[in-house]
């Protein structure tokens, strides 16, 4: 793997955790009870997001050096994959 394709494997998964954080714990204008006049109950009140964007930074870091472990290793390759789903490339 070279250092551009860890950079785009780094922010896909980045940017993949940060989706699944973001919802976590957020009160929105509603459950506050506070609703700006001309915006929307859900709009969020309180989101965290320079917080949530750290925790998103280390879960990322983590899951990066697991999975370009893996794929640096040669533990699972692209042959395995196809393999177990497909069965396109055949066995070498």
């Amino acid at each position: 793997m070279g250092i551009t394709s860890g950079i785009v494997l780094f922010a896909v998964i980045w940017f993949m955790t940060f989706l699944c954080i973001i919802p976590l714990r957020l009160q929105t204008q509603g459950d506050l009870g506070k609703i700006v006049p001309g915006t929307h109950a859900g709009s969020p009140e309180v989101h965290n997001l320079k917080r949530k964007a750290w925790l998103t930074t280390a879960l990322a870091a983590v899951l990066w050096a697991i999975i370009a472990g893996v794929i640096l290793s040669g533990a699972i390759t692209v042959q395995d994959i196809d393999g177990w789903m497909f069965n396109r490339m055949g066995r070498t």
